[in-house]
């Protein structure tokens, strides 16, 4: 067991990193399970003074979280881009494109302060969804009037997956800190 400094330093820095795995979301990269994980080991490694510590319950909860911003995820994207009749091609390129747009999303930014490059990531991954989709679309032989609705369907589809993922992991990252700060309290 650790003393209660070294505990909170821990669980500053879990909250922290969890900050960070939540913006790597925005990247169209793993960040909810990278927040699972990050809360799993310090679970497990991290106990304070008492014995408290996260919970495996709160571990349990983050899990089915995570679950549910991957199906929001997947459910907005291949939703739109199925009820406007994507091929599985259009599909594969608007997730790629969805990746390439966000990083470049991240480079190029908006010109607010801190917020800008979050923006850009979201907006420039909504665009690779469309660009991707439209491509796919476009190398299936498909009419310029499908291409154009089935991209509009990705861009719809990756902008509400998006919200609905960074909900999700929102969510998680205040729960993970609650459990390690006000919860590890009450437990003793």
């Amino acid at each position: 067991m650790l003393p209660y400094i070294w505990y909170y330093t821990w669980a500053v820095l879990l909250v922290l990193c969890n900050v960070g795995a939540l913006t790597a979301t925005l990247l169209a990269l793993p960040g909810n399970w990278v927040i699972v994980g990050l809360t799993a080991l310090f679970a497990w490694l991290v106990h304070g003074p008492s014995g408290a510590g996260v919970s495996w319950y709160t571990v349990a909860a983050l899990i089915g979280l995570a679950l549910l911003g991957e199906l929001a995820e997947f459910g907005a994207g291949a939703a739109g881009a199925a009820r406007s009749g994507g091929s599985r091609r259009g599909m594969v390129l608007a997730m790629f494109g969805a990746m390439v747009g966000s990083m470049a999303g991240v480079a190029i930014g908006v010109p607010i302060p801190i917020l800008g490059s979050l923006i850009g990531a979201v907006i420039g991954g909504a665009l690779g969804a469309f660009g991707g989709a439209y491509l796919g679309e476009s190398w299936k032989g498909r009419p310029d009037e499908q291409r154009l609705a089935v991209g509009t369907a990705a861009f719809v589809g990756r902008l509400l997956g998006t919200i609905g993922k960074l909900w999700a992991g929102a969510v998680m990252v205040v729960v993970a800190a609650a459990d390690a700060f006000f919860f590890s309290l009450v437990q003793n």
